[in-house]
């Protein structure tokens, strides 16, 4: 990549393949795409790629396992929802999974560009730029679950140290959820065809919402 122009600003946009220019620190809602997010979480790695299996697990995986469990915590969840929580880890798909040591090593300026990130996806496929506390607490707990379940399965955590950091599931059969690493291509297609399942929804949602 060639190098910024001597004296000029640091570049803070990406490139996207839809063509779409992304600003870290101003980004609009105008220029995400769906087909970007889908493609850039399929590339991205959970737990730094240190797991087992013969591909890597995806945050686009990790992202339809957290809606999967978050639809059984809240099976009546409406499909607003379900999309927040398939949604809940997009900015990855610009600025990557940072491992929670890290995170903590970078401290606050890696939280307020995920932030903002967060927030004009929110806006763009139509949520709550912040969501509300209580659906928060859920796809956090949604998430914790899956995480332990990688941590163990995937990860090579034992038992004790998943259930330190992130506490143990109760009620949950990990045999009913996917945790085999998929290649990029399933990745890509299974996120993308879960966001045109849940946006069917939504519609349907709207159309009896508006007649009614």
């Amino acid at each position: 990549m060639a190098a910024d122009r001597v004296g000029a600003p640091p570049r803070a946009w990406q490139r996207m393949l839809s063509g779409r220019r992304l600003d870290l620190l101003d980004p609009s809602p105008l220029d995400i795409e769906i087909s970007d997010i889908a493609h850039g979480l399929a590339r991205v790695a959970r737990w730094n790629g240190q797991t087992i299996g013969d591909h890597a697990f995806s945050v686009a995986q990790h992202s339809l396992l957290v809606e999967a469990l978050f639809s059984e915590l809240v099976p009546d969840a409406p499909p607003d929802a379900r999309l927040a929580a398939l949604l809940h880890d997009a900015p990855e798909y610009v600025i990557g999974d940072m491992i929670s040591p890290f995170k903590s090593v970078m401290g606050g300026s890696y939280k307020e560009c995920e932030l903002r990130l967060q927030h004009a996806i929110h806006v763009r496929f139509s949520l709550p730029p912040e969501l509300g506390a209580g659906l928060r607490k859920e796809i956090k707990r949604a998430d914790q679950i899956a995480a332990y379940y990688e941590a163990t399965l995937l990860a090579g955590f034992s038992t004790s140290e998943a259930t330190e950091f992130f506490g143990r599931p109760r009620g949950f059969n990990a045999d009913r959820f996917d945790f085999t690493p998929r290649s990029v291509t399933w990745s890509q297609s299974a996120f993308l065809k879960r966001f045109a399942a849940i946006e069917a929804q939504r519609q349907t949602a709207v159309t009896m919402h508006s007649v009614n």
